[in-house]
């Protein structure tokens, strides 16, 4: 059976710091070092199911009380982030004198931004896995916000956090300001980003950030509906799988660890080209997913890297919480359009300055067709109506609506195009 130990080990300001290490039942296949939200502890059900879990996949797991918290020796307001990010270190430090240094690091909330510090410091580690994480320490102030001009005024003010009092100094708001994304740029370390978009302690834009910020390879997760601390069971348990299922590649991978940039390259032409694998990928076979949202029409639609709505208009029963199907066609057809004739002209050197494409939707009769038979036949047709602002000649403007009909989107509705329906489990 699975077995749990506690540990100690000394923080970076010399307090002991109290840990537990869960251990598979044969030789793990790796270890993850976990760092907890902010003013949690080691034991807050989110860290205890996910280690839980990774622990039944095959994991060891590390995690512990920052100084001041828990268990852990130490004035929680003496510490800052900086120093959270030291004792993040000496957990490491424990790790490669006693089992071997981690692999993965995951963190959960501020635990995650204080990973992102501590990552390009632990040299072994080949994963970084954020959970609800912002991009920088900054954005924990907001926790606190009503208390900042005490807090300035009078050096500390008390403050109550998950609904326990803890004494916040002028130090902890100083050091948080000079975090930032630049230290996720510099990592060469595969991410998985996870965050719920409802999340209303952490804006999902936080999320943005950091994949914005980290070098490929990445992979965004949406955690759909989970609250912050993940506080039911099967969303923590959906966490701790989708880091199994992913960090299996970067494990296995002995070319990775020799070379992580050729395989970083490789990641990126992919990703260009297509969908990158991500975990999306590997559940739903494909480059986009719709699902219900509400069940009557309002539809999420999710790919690896953006989410946004599709709805019907009240009048059909629908929200009208976004754009319905053929609006989204119209948009594909613009977009790609535009984009299309944006790329030709960079191309060309010609002096566009703005291109606008107008569409429209409608279905005519073909009521002259030799062949018609009973009823006129129909055809579906889209028009677009192209501005573009610049000075152009005349033939310049004759050619770039040649190359309008050029378009990827333009050319796959234009060809043969068939759809194929294919059952898939329900995951």
């Amino acid at each position: 059976m699975p077995s749990r130990k506690k540990i100690s080990f000394a923080g970076h300001q010399g307090d002991v710091l109290a840990g537990t290490i869960e251990l598979p039942d044969d030789k793990p296949k790796t270890v993850a070092l976990f760092a907890h939200c902010f003013t949690c502890g080691k034991d807050v059900v989110a860290a205890s199911r996910i280690a839980r879990k990774l622990v039944a996949k095959g994991f060891a797991v590390l995690r512990f009380d920052f100084t001041g918290l828990g268990g852990s020796e130490g004035d929680f307001s003496n510490t800052n982030f900086t120093s959270n990010v030291e004792d993040l270190l000496q957990a490491a430090d424990y790790l490669r004198a006693h089992y071997e240094a981690p692999q993965i690091l995951i963190g959960h909330s501020l635990g995650g931004t204080a990973i992102l510090n501590a990552a390009a410091k632990i040299p072994e580690s080949r994963g970084v896995v954020t959970i609800g994480s912002p991009a920088d320490a900054q954005h924990v102030s907001q926790q606190f916000a009503d208390a900042l001009k005490e807090i300035e005024a009078k050096g500390e003010a008390q403050v109550r956090l998950g609904g326990r009092p803890f004494l916040i100094r002028k130090q902890f708001v100083d050091d948080i300001r000079n975090t930032s994304v630049e230290s996720i740029r510099a990592l060469k370390k595969a991410f998985l980003i996870m965050h719920a978009p409802q999340d209303n302690i952490v804006s999902v834009r936080e999320a943005e950030k950091i994949y914005q910020a980290a070098s490929h390879p990445k992979s965004f997760v949406s955690l759909d509906d989970a609250d912050h601390l993940l506080s039911r069971k099967h969303d923590a348990d959906y966490v701790a799988s989708l880091i199994s299922s992913w960090s299996s590649r970067f494990l296995e991978n002995d070319n990775y660890e020799k070379d992580p940039d050729k395989h970083r390259n490789k990641s990126a032409d992919r990703e260009a080209t297509g969908l990158a694998e991500t975990v999306i990928a590997k559940i739903y076979p494909g480059r986009l997913l719709a699902s219900e949202v509400d069940h009557k029409f309002t539809i999420k639609l999710q790919t690896d890297r953006h989410e946004w709505l599709a709805d019907e208009p009240a009048g059909v029963g629908g929200s009208d919480k976004g754009p319905d199907p053929y609006d989204l066609l119209l948009a594909s057809v613009s977009a790609c359009t535009a984009m299309t004739l944006r790329m030709y002209a960079q191309r060309k050197g010609w002096p566009v300055e703005d291109v606008n494409v107008a569409a429209s939707h409608s279905r005519q009769h073909i009521n002259d067709c030799e062949d018609c038979e009973g009823a006129p036949k129909r055809i579906e047709k889209i028009t677009r109506h192209i501005a573009i602002k610049g000075d152009l000649t005349t033939e310049q403007r004759q050619r770039m609506m040649v190359i309008a009909d050029k378009c990827p989107v333009h050319r796959t509705l234009t060809g043969e195009f068939d759809i194929e329906s294919q059952e898939m489990p329900f995951s």
